[in-house]
């Protein structure tokens, strides 16, 4: 489709939370907007663990350029939000600052919810426990019922930098590693944006480490009663966006969340892992937004839809 990225930066936000912890998020206006924007057109990002806002950017990039007011945010011990002084990242405490997120950024009318992994187990809890969060969520491989060998592995690659790296190429050679499908990008510069130089002159990810262990806690209640009760309680239109080649939602995934929400929508980003987004931006792309204008009509934006 031809490029409809806009040219305009993002605007960084605040949001002050409970125990003194400041929320870091950025707002993209849509293209010639005014800053008034429409209802429809509010879409708000959500990253997975151990990410930050950035790695929405060319999304939010182009959707803007479409004509969507879009937010990104990072979680509390991710990018540049405040780490919790207790460590403390139980999805419960995620979901109470998505409302407040919610709330505060989105008063009048409620956004569209693109949550992956930590961000759609987020705001399937907030949806599923009856908050009024979301007008509609898109899941990004991620379901009630996940595959644990996908889990561990993304555990273990959070665990393997724990000491940090000497440089931003030997970050990029982890990465690649873990992503072998992906290309690697030729300059590591880009890394900045997820790493931290810290007094000990090591590179280190931008978020808190003991996320890692709180991770485990989320993940124990994944595909048992606690979301299988929970989730048949979402009523807004909803969509799975997941990867082909994804090692965390497979084809039982989707048959169980089907079995959970019939309402739902699913599609498949063809040789995607995990990480949909970064690696079949425009795909991932095109699917979100045939089920922003077919689904909850927004007006068609150009080279939107599929056939």
């Amino acid at each position: 489709m031809p490029s409809t990225e806009t040219t305009v930066e993002p605007r960084e936000f605040t949001v002050e939370r409970d125990g003194g912890v400041t929320l870091v998020g950025e707002v993209w206006e849509p293209a010639g907007a005014d800053g008034a924007g429409t209802p429809v057109d509010e879409i708000l990002m959500l990253h997975g663990g151990a990410q930050t806002r950035h790695s929405w950017s060319r999304a939010a990039r182009r959707l803007a350029g479409e004509g969507y007011r879009v937010t990104a945010m990072d979680a509390r011990g991710h990018g540049d939000s405040d780490w919790d002084p207790e460590g403390d990242y139980d999805i419960h405490r995620m979901s109470a600052d998505l409302e407040v997120i919610v709330a505060e950024r989105f008063p009048d009318r409620r956004p569209v919810i693109v949550g992956a992994s930590l961000g759609g187990l987020t705001a399937m809890l907030a949806l599923g426990s009856g908050k009024d969060v979301a007008r509609a969520l898109v899941l990004v491989d991620v379901a009630p019922k996940i595959e644990a060998a996908g889990v561990e592995r993304i555990g273990a690659f959070m665990r393997s930098g724990f000491d940090g790296f000497a440089s931003l190429e030997e970050a990029a050679e982890l990465i690649s590693a873990y992503q072998p499908h992906r290309p690697r990008p030729a300059n590591p510069e880009g890394l900045r944006k997820n790493l931290r130089l810290r007094e000990d002159g090591r590179w280190h990810w931008h978020w808190d480490p003991r996320f890692a262990g709180g991770a485990s806690a989320v993940n124990a209640e994944v595909g048992t009663a606690f979301f299988e009760t929970l989730v048949p309680s979402i009523t807004q239109p909803t969509m799975l966006i997941r990867g082909s080649a994804s090692d965390i939602v497979s084809d039982e995934s989707v048959r169980h969340l089907l079995e959970l929400l019939p309402h739902a929508h699913t599609m498949e980003v063809a040789d995607a892992g995990h990480m949909v987004a970064g690696d079949d931006n425009a795909v991932f792309l095109d699917q979100l937004e045939w089920f922003l204008a077919d689904v909850l009509g927004s007006p068609p934006r150009s080279g939107a839809g599929r056939e």
